[in-house]
C-alpha cells in the first residue's frame, strides 16, 4: 500500500521559509553521534570553493555532491570495521556514520560548471560565480 504525506494548510508556512528548510536539511549532522564533518568556505577570484574533511572514504563509493534549490550539499559515509583474533577468542568491532553538510550558494553561483575533487582526506568543491553589476536605472517622476 502506498501512502502519501500530506501538509496541511496550517502547516504549510514552516515549508515557505528557507532558513527553516536549510536547518532541517542539517539535521542528520547535528544528531550524528560522530564528529561532524568540517567544512570551510571561502571566494578565490570569482570562484566560490569550499572544502571539506572526510579522511578514510572513498570518494567514488562512500561519497555525493549535489546542488539543489541553491545550497551544495555534501553526504558521506564512513565505515570502520577491526578484526582480531587472539588465542582462541576471536573479537569484532565495527563503526559507522552517514554525515551530510548544506551550504547556502552565493548569488550568481553557476550549478553547472561545479567541479569536485578528492585528495588527502579532504574533499574540494569549486563553482564559478557570475558578478553581474546591479544595474540602476533612474526612473523620472511626472506630474498628473
Amino acid at each position: 500500500m502506498k501512502t502519501t504525506e500530506v501538509v496541511r494548510p496550517e502547516n504549510r508556512w514552516f515549508f515557505d521559509f528557507p532558513d527553516m528548510r536549510r536547518w532541517f536539511d542539517t539535521l542528520p549532522m547535528r544528531l550524528s553521534p560522530f564528529e561532524a564533518m568540517k567544512v570551510e568556505e571561502e571566494m578565490e577570484d570569482g570562484v566560490f570553493v569550499v572544502r571539506a574533511e572526510m579522511p578514510g572514504i572513498n570518494p567514488e563509493k562512500d561519497a555525493e555532491v549535489w546542488v539543489a534549490d541553491g545550497m551544495l550539499h555534501v553526504r558521506a559515509e564512513r565505515k570502520q570495521e577491526k578484526k582480531e583474533e587472539k588465542e582462541g577468542i576471536f573479537r569484532s568491532e565495527f563503526s559507522y556514520g552517514s554525515f551530510h553538510r548544506a551550504v547556502a550558494l552565493p548569488k550568481g553561483a553557476l550549478a553547472k560548471d561545479v567541479k569536485a575533487t578528492y585528495k588527502d582526506g579532504v574533499l574540494e568543491v569549486r563553482l564559478p560565480v557570475q558578478t553581474a553589476e546591479e544595474q540602476v536605472a533612474k526612473v523620472p517622476i511626472t506630474r498628473k
